[in-house]
């Protein structure tokens, strides 16, 4: 590998890095190692692991009675299959060709892990909004799960398949004019480029992708922890209390409760000063298991009602159980980096982020890793099935430009931006990649479906 955001050294200030141009260069010269074409390149290896076989290892420590939901939620489509399989995309990319350029990524960059949230002065920013598998890692990882995305998502749209590669297209013009651009900028200011939705909205150029914008930053704004009230919580004997919603939302018994709680106490210690004092002037009132997601599902996830000195002054907040990335094992096999998975996620998820949630923590509980975060921060996506063809073509390329802004923040921007460079061959690559590693999803997703018919994986009830 060239360099790492993990391995490069950010401790002193006496050491002159290389120059942009001398970076630039460096990446210009990987074509010749690597070709922009390559990269295009997708056919299933003759040893290539099953499908079904990773998605099962995926499921090894998760909790048993809620495997089923997690299958049914990847039956459902070729879409919500690529959403939860993460595991298995790492394993087949780990294996292309790659320039070596690693800077921080997102791990699962599909085409739903953007999204809208509240920054910490409230404006509604829009952003990659999911973590878990955040990593050093190829940015080309990244580039290829999103323009992958794309074309399963455009055809179950209905899009043609030359809708689909105009999407694409515009995703990766979009990436290499951003990084192109932010490698020229001075480092701070590609800490405080930012996308919100008022510039977001006047960056759409089809009415139809403005307008849903618009009703999807309208419905992000309600997601509140005071709008949440009456939908999740209800008054028991003069205590407000989380509505159990069996399978989904549970209580747990009295001593993990308790231990949840001395979890939550700890987290405390890990937010910045102010904002610990912030969050201590709460109560814990009510804690309880909560399901989300696809990829997730199955692993422990809390939600936390807390209350402030007035009852209607109110706060929620997540706890999710974190894994070690599904790309740590292509990137640094068996060795540890990181000691605490939750502390990874918060960390990556501030290096790709220019705005991110000011709770972010982690903790732990009863051996297991966890982050937390605010659970209703106005958070909100665009939903994919309201975007026409040329929504898609639009949206593409503002995802893009998401991409590459967070992969500009941490290392890598210069050698990304001459290796990709100003014409169109990457783009031609992607396109072809997409298109094969989509109809890879599909035959994944029907052995899945064939995998549950045959009792090989839990049937949905």
């Amino acid at each position: 590998m060239l360099e790492t955001a993990e391995t490069e050294a950010f401790d002193s200030l006496r050491r002159k890095p290389a120059s942009r141009r001398e970076r630039f260069a460096i990446g210009k010269d990987l074509r010749r190692k690597v070709p922009r074409r390559s990269l295009g390149e997708w056919s299933p290896p003759s040893d290539r692991p099953s499908a079904v076989t990773l998605i099962q290892q995926s499921h090894e420590g998760r909790l048993a009675e809620l495997i089923p939901v997690r299958v049914a939620r990847m039956l459902a489509s070729p879409y919500g299959f690529l959403r939860g399989t993460a595991i298995v995309m790492a394993a087949d990319v780990a294996r292309l060709p790659a320039t070596g350029i690693t800077p921080v990524i997102c791990g699962d960059a599909h085409l739903g892990n953007f999204g809208f949230y509240a920054s910490s002065e409230g404006e509604l920013v829009i952003d990659l909004n999911d973590f878990d598998e955040a990593h050093p890692g190829a940015w080309e990882w990244d580039l290829r799960r999103l323009v992958a995305s794309i074309v399963v998502a455009g055809r179950e749209n209905n899009a043609t398949e030359d809708h689909c590669a105009d999407a694409v297209r515009s995703c990766v013009a979009a990436y290499r004019a951003e990084v192109q651009f932010l490698s020229t900028q001075p480092l701070l200011m590609r800490s405080y480029n930012r996308l919100d939705v008022k510039r977001m909205h006047e960056t759409a150029t089809e009415k139809s992708l403005r307008a849903e914008i618009k009703r999807a930053a309208k419905r992000a704004r309600t997601r509140t922890s005071d709008r949440a009230l009456p939908r999740f919580t209800r008054e028991h004997e003069g205590r407000r209390q989380i509505v159990d919603e069996p399978p989904l939302i549970t209580h747990l018994p009295g001593d993990d409760g308790d231990l949840l709680a001395q979890g939550l106490d700890d987290y405390l210690a890990t937010l910045a000063p102010h904002w610990r004092r912030v969050v201590g002037g709460y109560t814990l009132v009510d804690i309880a298991h909560k399901v989300v997601g696809v990829g997730s599902v199955g692993l422990r996830a809390y939600v936390a009602l807390l209350e402030g000195s007035d009852p209607d002054d109110v706060l929620f907040l997540q706890m999710k159980q974190a894994r070690r990335s599904v790309l740590a094992p292509y990137v640094h096999g068996d060795s540890a980096w990181h000691e605490h998975q939750g502390q990874r996620v918060v960390e990556y998820q501030q290096a790709l982020q220019t705005a991110s949630d000011p709770l972010l923590g982690w903790t732990t509980v009863d051996g297991r890793q966890y982050y937390v975060r605010q659970f209703r921060n106005m958070k909100g996506t665009v939903p994919l099935d309201g975007l026409d063809p040329a929504a898609l073509v639009d949206y593409a390329g503002i995802v893009g430009h998401l991409l590459a802004k967070g992969h500009a923040r941490t290392s890598g921007a210069s050698m990304i931006a001459g290796y990709a460079g100003r014409g169109e061959r990457l783009d031609k690559a992607m396109v072809r990649f997409a298109r094969a590693y989509a109809d890879q999803t599909e035959a994944d997703h029907a052995e899945l479906v064939d995998a549950v018919r045959h009792g090989r994986l839990p049937a949905p009830e």
